[in-house]
């Protein structure tokens, strides 16, 4: 324990006090050289041949070609014009009745003058690489010239959310079924309130809700009564209903640290015990997750381990620190959510996959503060779903996007995100 301690005190000094490598920033001699690989000549879209006119040395006249030639291949983006379709409705009279007619747009085309690519890809940007409408705007009017403001950003947000939300309803649906899932909420806000942005990771899909509430009613909506998986997740109680439960090492491991840093002496040494066993813990799983053991081989390695954080739990709950004692109660009480990944395969020990899940919609947040309305949530929520999800199963979510606004603009079924679909 003191060779830890040790460790974690150097760690932590700044970097004044460590030692200063003498090495010069960047690569380092003899290093492996990285760059881009040529792409074969028939797939260039222009090749150039040069010839030297003379020689370097005498000047002489030179003829003949290189039969192994040096190749220079140069990237460009290619000229930005946008590609704009005219339709001509013509409205012809009757001859007979005198009745007028007008020619309809073909199935499939929008009636406003954004199509399914560049909504898609105006969604994406406000999504995906988290930029404000009037930044979105901007960015398709300079770089793509196409004329754009932030009213028309609102217009296509509402779009893509109709043309999504039966493959997000789709998904949602399928939460009850799941045998494990992972789940995790953060604060955010609508217009003038408060929300919170809750996250549902499957094996290979992701459900994202903006709600009113972090109570357990949230849940129900998702789960239902229906839902009989196991659920990684933090200590948090409105997770109490579901009943099968893996609690957050992780977590855990920030709540002992957090007994260490009270400077009570006794909460101090619980502190270190239990963090020393959640190390000893995370040893095991990675071992057992990099195969080096067997899973019997982690179940034996875990019984030690168990037995000292439930006598260090018994020893906190006679601590003289209310918040040691009343912790270690909560954790002892219900140690069987603490050791759930143990008893059952495939479940992880800390609820890494939904706080993953959760980092590019917290950074969305940070730059947004939340959404105006309730429409600005279900795009949110939708598109978060979609873009996670699409990672999941490692997709192209711009291609997707567009597929489902060519589906919906032509009146068609909505492409499905469904594993296997």
């Amino acid at each position: 324990m003191e060779a830890v301690i040790t460790e974690e005190i150097i760690a932590r000094q700044p970097p004044e006090a460590q030692a200063i490598s003498k090495k010069k920033r960047g690569g380092q001699p003899g290093h492996e050289k990285h760059e881009r690989a040529l792409i074969p000549t028939d797939q260039c879209d222009d090749v150039e041949t040069l010839r030297p006119a003379e020689c370097r040395r005498c000047g002489e006249k030179l003829a003949g070609s290189d039969p192994e030639p040096l190749r220079h291949q140069v990237w460009e983006l290619p000229e930005i014009k946008p590609e704009v379709t005219e339709y001509q409705l013509h409205r012809l009279r009757c001859a007979r009745c005198g009745e007028t007619t007008c020619a309809e747009l073909p199935v499939g085309v929008p009636r406003g003058q954004s199509g399914p690519r560049l909504m898609a890809f105006v969604a994406m940007l406000m999504a995906y690489f988290r930029q404000s409408k009037r930044r979105t705007a901007e960015f398709v009017g300079t770089l793509l010239d196409q004329p754009c403001c932030p009213s028309l950003t609102v217009k296509i947000e509402n779009e893509v959310t109709a043309a999504l939300r039966p493959s997000y309803e789709e998904l949602a649906a399928q939460l009850p079924s799941q045998e494990q899932l992972s789940i995790d909420e953060t604060a955010t806000k609508e217009a003038n309130g408060k929300a919170w942005l809750w996250t549902f990771v499957a094996g290979l899909f992701t459900v994202f809700a903006v709600r009113a509430t972090r109570e357990a009613t949230a849940l129900g909506v998702f789960l239902g009564e229906r839902f009989h998986g196991i659920v990684n997740c933090d200590r948090a109680k409105m997770y109490w209903r579901v009943g099968r439960l893996q609690w957050c090492w992780a977590h855990l491991r920030r709540d002992f640290q957090g007994l260490i840093d009270t400077g009570d002496t006794r909460a101090k040494w619980l502190g270190e015990r239990l963090r020393q066993a959640t190390c000893e813990l995370f040893e095991h799983w990675a071992d057992y997750r990099a195969g080096k053991i067997s899973r019997a081989a982690l179940l034996r390695r875990m019984g030690p381990v168990r037995r000292k954080v439930e006598l260090s739990l018994l020893r906190g709950m006679q601590s003289d620190s209310r918040d040691a004692r009343g912790m270690c109660r909560e954790l002892y009480e219900h140690r069987g959510w603490l050791w759930t990944f143990l008893r059952h395969e495939g479940v992880e020990p800390t609820n890494n996959a939904a706080e993953r899940s959760l980092r590019h919609a917290v950074i969305w947040r940070k730059l947004s503060f939340g959404t105006q309305s309730a429409a600005g949530s279900r795009f949110v929520e939708t598109m978060l779903t979609v873009i996670e999800t699409c990672r999941q199963q490692r997709r192209n979510a711009l291609a997707f996007v567009t597929a489902a606004i060519e589906a919906h603009l032509a009146h068609q079924s909505a492409p499905s995100l469904l594993p296997g679909v």
